[in-house]
């Protein structure tokens, strides 16, 4: 059985998360909402700097194997830093949780290939300056949601992996939304090798920013507007054999499958994460502002909707634990469970961050008050890294 008590090294990791996520991260992500145009958005001070002291209190490398630099935590202790960095905001947190796939797989994937784990691993676990930045591309123009059809043949990745003697030519483009796209340095790529395979005929590669590799402007958003997401082009690319790190084959679904179950469950608790942070607005308005002669929280029509935003918070919370216990217990964890609380808890932020922001009446829709933000950044939640529809779809099929 689970137990519910934290260890004392899982309090202080929490302790840590909650003070840099209130006094770093949530006045960064206010100042970066306001930014009008993305690019600089991402260059700036705001942005830079709260990175590089997330890199400096080592929550870039939290899942990385400790014997290649990183922290080695269980998913469970990860889950308590991924909720409470959220209450601050969730776009700084999803770019850390996006830079992270590739160094974190690679150093489960790359197997004897010991010179990939000491250029690339290595340097992003010991970097305290966010210099080093991640994202992996699957999706493209044409191919989304399709990336995870595993069984037509007529369906397969655009980008292209052909081999030249001992490289590879990597060719095409990844979608405008690829998170870290337009700030990374390093990519996790899925290109197609063997078109006469569908999407199995995809390996994953590892192509390094440099000759041939071209990063797009970054898209200017409606919400988590702290969390940089932009196209990326392959003109040639060319990269050693070796920088394959899973061939084409029936691999293609399990490495697509525990990236998927990996962020699904990041996902769900930036959904927590945020949930609280505007709940916790609201009932802080709802006990000082007064009307009909007492505080609005003692209305029945206001009470019961923060109890029912505590409600979800704690449900949503509790699927997601069993989501990454399961992911400590179970090798590559379990989709469906990932996706049933990812679909859960996002679903249940959107629906109450709304709720909040109609406690508030007319201050809820004012930038002078957070909510607004938050309702903005819920939105986002629903449809990143593959929309609920589509989870629930996985999900149903996997019943």
């Amino acid at each position: 059985m689970i137990d519910f008590k934290p260890t004392q090294e899982q309090l202080e990791l929490q302790k840590m998360a909650k003070k840099f996520a209130r006094e770093v991260i949530r006045p960064a992500e206010l100042a970066i909402d306001k930014m009008q145009n993305p690019d600089e958005a991402y260059a700036s001070p705001e942005f830079r700097n709260t990175l590089r002291q997330a890199y400096e209190l080592g929550f870039h490398k939290m899942t990385i194997n400790v014997q290649h630099g990183g922290l080695g935590l269980d998913p469970l202790s990860t889950a308590l830093v991924w909720e409470e960095l959220a209450v601050g905001g969730v776009g700084i947190p999803a770019t850390l949780l996006a830079g992270m796939v590739a160094p974190a797989f690679l150093s489960v994937l790359a197997g004897g290939k010991k010179e990939l784990i000491e250029k690339h691993v290595v340097p992003y676990c010991d970097d305290t300056k966010a210099e080093h930045i991640s994202a992996w591309g699957s999706s493209e123009g044409n191919i989304g949601s399709d990336g995870s059809n595993y069984y037509d043949p007529c369906v397969h990745h655009e980008t292209s992996a052909k081999k030249e003697g001992s490289e590879y030519i990597i060719t095409g483009a990844k979608s405008s939304f690829v998170s870290n796209g337009s700030i990374a340095d390093l990519f996790l790529v899925f290109a197609c090798v063997d078109q006469s395979k569908g999407i199995k005929g995809s390996g994953v590669f590892l192509v390094p920013l440099g000759q041939g590799v071209e990063r797009g402007k970054s898209m200017d958003k409606l919400g988590m507007r702290a969390l940089n997401q932009g196209e990326v082009c392959f003109d040639g690319a060319r990269i050693p054999e070796g920088n394959m790190i899973m061939p084409p084959g029936d691999g293609y679904p399990t490495i697509h499958n525990a990236i998927k179950t990996v962020g699904n469950i990041g996902v769900g608790y930036l959904a927590v994460g945020l949930m609280r942070a505007a709940y916790e607005e609201a009932l802080q308005y709802a006990k000082e502002r007064v009307q009909f002669g007492k505080p609005i929280f003692q209305h029945q029509a206001i009470g019961f909707r923060l109890f029912e935003a505590y409600q979800a918070i704690e449900a949503a919370r509790g699927l997601l634990w069993k989501a990454s216990w399961t992911l400590a217990n179970k090798f590559m964890g379990d989709l469906k469970l990932s996706a049933a609380a990812r679909v859960f808890a996002t679903n249940l932020a959107m629906k109450h961050t709304v709720e909040m922001v109609q406690i508030l009446g007319g201050y809820g829709i004012s930038k002078e008050y957070n909510l607004e933000k938050y309702m903005r950044d819920a939105k986002l939640l629903q449809i990143m890294d593959a929309t609920n529809e589509i989870m629930t779809i996985k999900g149903m099929a996997l019943l």
